[in-house]
């Protein structure tokens, strides 16, 4: 841990701060390397049922650290002009492990969301957003394209034309358009958006983990079955699930018009 990410566990939510506030939390490779170790410990951490992820002060991530770039270092660097698909291929990348993830993670969109934050953001499973945030899908006015997920997620997300829309135009987006093109679930004032988020986190952690858990991967699978396939795995899905304690609680609570106590077993 260093640092250029902060964690702080409130009870099941784990809160994880990208710290650069002074570059807007702009990437580096220690900063990626480190968010990249904490969020598989953290999908491993049977306590933490939601991740938040933010950044400090006025940005969530302005992207590559571009004056490290032009210094010939960092990502954008020399070495990695030079090394080509292969530095690619022989690292895991934020963005994969997201993908890879059953834990829920949810991005708390406070300020500027640029080139790798964009994608970063759009890796989450859930978006906020800040109303004095903004997005910046403008790797077409950089000479270059969405390199970690974006030219994935767009299209599913928004449909082609309209992920050709938001990545050819390359258009600056407020958190009115956002929440309009469907880019993030909410847009919030910026002095309620830790509030709403800590409201959908502690929600979702209270329900139970291992269906949660379930319904990410199979939506994660689901993607590329057949709906056949896909029902299949579903119901042996189901069949596990039925045998579980945190089954047999959340009929028992409902039965005693309680709350459930999930754990997670």
């Amino acid at each position: 841990m260093t640092d250029e990410v902060l964690l702080e566990d409130r009870g099941h939510v784990r809160w994880l701060t990208l710290n650069r506030p002074e570059v807007m939390n702009a990437i580096t490779p220690g900063m990626l390397g480190t968010l990249n170790e904490v969020l598989k410990a953290s999908d491993d951490d049977s306590n933490v049922r939601v991740i938040v992820l933010t950044g400090a002060g006025r940005g969530f991530c302005s992207g590559l650290d571009l004056k490290q770039a032009a210094r010939g270092e960092g990502i954008g660097g020399a070495a990695l002009a030079t090394g080509g698909a292969r530095h690619f291929s022989t690292r895991e990348i934020c963005t994969v492990t997201l993908q890879r993830m059953d834990t829920p993670v949810i991005a708390a969109i406070n300020g500027v969301a640029a080139g790798y934050g964009l994608d970063l953001a759009l890796g989450c499973d859930l978006r906020l957003m800040s109303d004095a945030a903004i997005l910046m899908p403008g790797f077409a006015k950089m000479g270059v394209i969405p390199e970690s997920g974006g030219t994935w997620y767009l299209p599913r997300l928004l449909g082609w034309a309209k992920a050709c829309e938001v990545s050819m135009l390359g258009d600056t987006l407020n958190a009115e358009a956002s929440e309009g093109y469907g880019l993030v679930n909410k847009a919030v004032a910026a002095d309620a958006l830790n509030e709403e988020v800590t409201a959908w986190a502690e929600k979702i952690s209270g329900n139970a983990p291992l269906a949660i858990q379930e319904m990410k991967r199979l939506f994660r699978h689901g993607l590329t079955q057949d709906f056949e396939s896909h029902s299949h795995h579903v119901l042996l899905s189901v069949m596990n699930l039925f045998k579980s304690e945190d089954f047999r609680e959340g009929v028992q609570s409902f039965a005693e018009r309680r709350d459930p106590e999930f754990k997670g077993r």
